[in-house]
């Protein structure tokens, strides 16, 4: 068997770099489902951190093997965007609480919503990123309206107040209960179920709350992708370092979430630190271009990131310190 294809470049690594990944992203969804998960369960704090804790692990060795076969600045880059992604990814956790919430949604099946959640996301982020790899290499100036456009975003973070979303009042939920027949209540695991129409009496298809919740934890993330993916482009173009880093951190959210969203009113203090974090990548391109080099320095790059985040989060957890949820 001629394995030559193997070898192919595509989007600047070869396929078998990107089969590589593929495969154990498969891996460890099949772990978590098929050995970890196989029946419905509450997920626990505790279980929700050691998860958690393997899948950053997992996710900071690939980052150790990316620095040993592609180098320290491809290092570099991906612990930048892995870091940036991962913090990112709390203001999901609070936007996927309030879904979870409204719906109503059992602690029993939120892991089955977030499962199929992540799949959603991975072949969602391989579009927006292949798509922004693309137009970066066409159009190099795509670049500066990234940087010009995290900048923006941050300061509006930083000047405006947030505002709990009204999820009744969610243009897509509204369009859904419009355009489908909706449940009232949930039917156990299913995202869809058969029942007599009220009105006419016949059979038909219904959609349930659990499918509603994952349509919204689904575009919620592509909101999200609106900033993360731009942010990881302004640390590196290479397509094989933005894609991995961001599925790396995101495979981790869904067992991260069950421990975070028992204490996410800890990190009330955390999105100044999130803005400033997405002002200093849009700024530090054009910084690099006054400086007249052609990167920002990766390792200077990650350090500032780190310390900005950490400098949040330690503010965070003492500012609340004693706070009761809700």
């Amino acid at each position: 068997m001629d394995f030559a294809f193997l070898f192919i470049d595509w989007l600047g690594k070869p396929v078998w770099m990107w089969a590589g990944f593929i495969g154990i992203v498969i891996a460890l969804l099949t772990f978590d489902l098929g050995v970890l998960h196989k029946e419905n369960k509450e997920i626990e704090v505790g279980e929700s951190i050691k998860l958690s804790a393997l899948y950053i692990s997992l996710g900071l060795a690939f980052g150790g093997w990316v620095w040993w076969y592609l180098g320290a600045e491809s290092g570099l880059a991906y612990m930048t965007g892995f870091v940036v992604e991962k913090t990112l990814a709390l203001d999901n956790v609070f936007v996927i609480a309030l879904i979870f919430s409204f719906f109503a949604v059992p602690r029993l099946y939120q892991h089955r919503v977030l499962f199929w959640g992540i799949l959603g996301v991975i072949v969602l982020r391989a579009i927006m990123i292949g798509v922004g790899a693309t137009l970066v290499a066409e159009f190099s100036w795509l670049l500066y309206v990234f940087a010009a456009f995290l900048v923006f975003t941050g300061v509006k973070m930083l000047v405006m107040k947030d505002a709990e979303p009204d999820i009744a009042k969610n243009p897509l939920v509204l369009w859904m209960r419009r355009r489908f027949n909706v449940t009232e209540t949930h039917h156990g695991e299913h995202f869809f179920v058969r029942q007599p129409n009220p009105v006419t009496g016949k059979m038909a298809l219904f959609v349930t709350p659990l499918f509603m919740s994952l349509v919204l934890i689904e575009v919620a993330d592509v909101i999200f992708a609106v900033d993360s993916v731009p942010a990881i482009f302004a640390i590196t173009t290479d397509p094989f370092i933005v894609y991995t880093s961001n599925i790396f951190a995101i495979l981790g959210l869904r067992a991260l979430y069950f421990a975070l969203a028992a204490m996410i009113h800890r990190f009330k203090y955390l999105k100044p630190a999130l803005a400033v974090v997405l002002i200093f990548i849009g700024s530090k391109v054009f910084l690099a271009d006054l400086l007249g080099l052609e990167k920002f320095p990766a390792a200077l790059s990650l350090g500032i990131t780190f310390a900005i985040i950490a400098s949040g989060v330690v503010w965070s957890l003492a500012k609340t310190r004693g706070a009761k949820a809700g």
